[in-house]
């Protein structure tokens, strides 16, 4: 759940593809939470699909960027790097019609999967008839080995090919890498490189050592719910005119993205997280994707701080102020933050020094993702063409004081046809959204402050 800075692909001339600081990261967090944490992509189809038309999907995707595998090594120093899939789990057709009311019931419950790193078991496909006569298709995937671009651009070149063979060279699985003709010394180098990566990253960390980021709040003891040990966050999805959407923020001197980061600000503050007038922290995923991109994980991020007053709406003008600030800092190593000059240490340390870490590490307290016009890209079916298309990260069911002690807050993740908004919220605090419908009464208040009409899932 910390936030990292995606360091450029590093592909040797034999196509090695090696771990990134971030793909490493997640790898780290999984062997030591498993799968509390998966992406999703979502489609919602008015009309019946052949279940034939699935498999084939499947199997493209069986051969595509998302059919990757952890190769470890044994030299010290040396990153492990990415190999073709050796195992794929299979598609699963749920026969039990789906009802509208429990749509979201469904989807969430796909996000109950073991995956492997190791074997390339890091996604999984899964579809459901509806009782309206629609089908509900749904792919969760391990952030060990994707993030949101990886998963759109896998999905894309999937839906391209559906009419042809699947093929791992020919399609986008051949970005994955290959084995090095001599690993032993692929590694030693590799080696080398990192101990002078880590040497200079612990010089330019001395140097930034002065520069900060905006703080996070410490969560409110209380109120302390009565819930059960384990918990579900609350995770409702609505969707909005983008029209309206980007008048409301035009009328209040901001932007798309300003609006969606307000949101989330705003629901925070109504939630009772933070008090009047605090300055929240809000991250900002941002992707460093570029075409032909090998990396499994390609994202950095972007914290600023908005300030929240009780009665009022965000000052849309000043999130956009923040945010070009924080773009300014973060493309300069002279003013990026310490802690991130350090990734090629974090590689290297050992998982009990991790461990001591990640029992005090804390989770973004308010996070805002802008997907963009991503989901006119992967609508099509072989000319069905989804009604919805929704795009999240899934915080799985846990141990209700798990999410207490990391303090995780709000998250927002923003996607567009082009005429249509879907934004999926999650809720990770018990004792502020305690469930979806508490989630949503703070929804529809914050929507109505800012004259937006939302249409609830």
């Amino acid at each position: 759940m910390t936030r990292t800075i995606s360091t450029p692909p590093v592909i040797d001339g034999v196509g090695v593809n090696r771990l990134t600081a971030d793909d490493d990261l997640f790898l780290k967090l999984h062997s030591l939470y498993g799968n509390a944490l998966v992406n999703q992509l979502a489609w919602r189809f008015d009309e019946a699909l052949d279940p034939e038309l699935l498999t084939r999907f499947h199997a493209h995707l069986a051969e595509g960027f998302l059919a990757r595998r952890v190769q470890p090594v044994r030299v010290p120093f040396a990153r492990p790097y990415w190999l073709p899939a050796t195992e794929s789990l299979p598609l699963v057709w749920d026969s039990a019609p789906v009802a509208d009311d429990e749509m979201l019931d469904w989807y969430f419950a796909q996000s109950r999967v073991d995956f492997d790193p190791t074997t390339g078991q890091v996604w999984r496909l899964s579809a459901a008839p509806t009782t309206t006569g629609g089908t509900l298709v749904s792919l969760v995937t391990s952030h060990v080995a994707s993030d949101g671009g990886a998963v759109l651009f896998a999905v894309g070149d999937a839906l391209a090919r559906l009419d042809e063979r699947p093929d791992f060279a020919a399609g986008s699985g051949q970005l994955v890498g290959t084995e090095p003709r001599n690993p032993l010394s692929a590694n030693l180098i590799d080696a080398g490189r990192q101990l002078r990566a880590v040497a200079k990253g612990i010089r330019a960390a001395i140097a930034t050592r002065g520069v900060v980021e905006p703080e996070r709040n410490l969560r409110p003891e209380l109120p302390l719910l009565p819930l059960p040990n384990r918990w579900s966050p609350a995770d409702p999805v609505v969707q909005l005119d983008l029209t309206e959407w980007n008048a409301a923020a035009t009328r209040h001197s901001g932007t798309t993205n300003g609006l969606l980061i307000a949101l989330g600000a705003g629901i925070l503050g109504r939630s009772g997280r933070v008090g009047d007038t605090a300055g929240i922290r809000v991250d900002i995923p941002h992707s460093m994707r570029t075409s032909g991109d090998p990396r499994a994980n390609a994202t950095t991020g972007l914290p600023i701080s908005v300030t929240y007053r009780a009665g009022e709406r965000i000052d849309l003008a000043a999130v956009r102020s923040a945010v070009k600030r924080a773009a300014t800092a973060y493309r300069d190593p002279a003013t990026t933050p310490a802690l991130q000059h350090l990734q090629p240490l974090q590689m290297v340390l050992p998982r009990f020094v991790l461990r001591h870490f990640a029992r005090t590490a804390k989770a973004p307290e308010c996070l805002c993702t802008n997907l963009g016009e991503t989901a006119s890209g992967v609508a099509d079916f072989a000319g069905h063409h989804a009604s919805a298309v929704l795009m999240r990260p899934v915080v799985c069911t846990n141990d209700t004081d798990m999410f207490r002690r990391v303090e995780v807050g709000v998250n927002l993740s923003f996607s567009t046809d082009g005429h249509t908004v879907t934004l999926a919220v999650t809720g990770a605090d018990p004792d502020r959204f305690p469930s979806r419908a508490a989630l949503r009464e703070l929804l529809s208040t914050e929507f109505e402050s800012w004259g937006l009409t939302p249409s609830f899932w």
